[in-house]
């Protein structure tokens, strides 16, 4: 390795090392933040908590009666209300960490202007208030599994890693919104926009093998860049069993990876001019 090849690649991995420590030394202020938003969530609300459980709730009533009863989506067997809360429970925490850190640097902007902190501690945060929304929906599915008497898949020893990927999807997505939407306001429209249509354009109500089928290769392959829709294949394959993820789902992975990493790039980028253009 030449030298100043050498030199260079020292000196982004100090760059690193130093961006992970200061996310360390500013733990407290990320637990905080995390903290506060759980309490301005639900402060001053009748129901409180009990909204963590309605909203997917309402949204799984909607579709067992759309696309299980009218449409009948052929589901292989799995009773449909397992089927379709198997995949929400998934999008559930992506909505909300993608809507939620998407505009968090805008709504955070006083803080921002008056004191240094790694910005990234904000949306970051974030994914962390998401998990509420994610326990209420895994306790719906578990709930249903054990009323239609639906035995976990051996595959669930994998569900960790799917948790995690539904994880790094989430922050990858919203990482680069919060960014965006300090330059360009316009994102904040867009953001409510995404979620509504990435629940259709993802396979939360229906197998994939339901749109695919009647796609051409390069459909196909527009389909699955949505880092979500290899994702929740695999989410459901590790809870239900059956067929594997599509080999097109290694396809959302790299997706995934790719925005993550770009993500963290970009933000960095715009964290230097952030407290002058937020």
């Amino acid at each position: 390795m030449a030298p100043e090849h050498r030199i260079v690649v020292d000196a982004s991995k100090r760059r690193f090392s130093l961006n992970l420590k200061e996310l360390l030394d500013y733990r407290d202020l990320f637990l905080i933040l995390a903290y506060r938003d759980l309490r301005i969530r639900y402060a001053q609300t009748f129901l409180g908590l009990a909204w963590a459980f309605l909203q997917p709730a309402a949204t799984l009533l909607i579709f067992t009666v759309v696309f299980g009863r009218a449409v009948k989506v052929d589901t292989g067997g799995i009773p449909y209300p397992v089927f379709a809360i198997t995949g929400m429970t998934a999008w559930t925490y992506f909505a909300f960490v993608l809507n939620q850190s998407g505009n968090s640097i805008v709504t955070s902007q006083e803080m921002v202007k008056k004191i240094y902190f790694p910005r990234l501690v904000i949306p970051l945060s974030k994914a962390v208030v998401g998990f509420v929304d994610f326990l209420m929906a895994f306790a719906i599915l578990f709930v249903l599994m054990a009323i239609y008497r639906v035995t976990p898949s051996p595959n669930i020893v994998f569900l960790p890693g799917f948790i995690l990927l539904t994880v790094v999807s989430a922050l990858a997505a919203g990482i680069w919104l919060s960014a965006l939407t300090i330059r360009y306001r316009d994102f904040q429209h867009v953001i409510p926009f995404l979620v509504q249509f990435g629940l259709y354009a993802t396979p939360i109500a229906y197998p994939s093998e339901t749109i695919i089928d009647n796609l051409p290769r390069w459909g196909t392959v527009l389909y699955y860049l949505n880092p979500m829709a290899g994702v929740v294949e695999g989410f459901r394959w590790s809870v239900l069993g059956g067929a594997p993820p599509n080999a097109f789902a290694y396809l959302s992975f790299g997706v995934m990876a790719i925005l993550f990493v770009t993500a963290l790039m970009y933000f960095r980028r715009v964290e230097r001019v952030m407290a002058d253009i937020v």
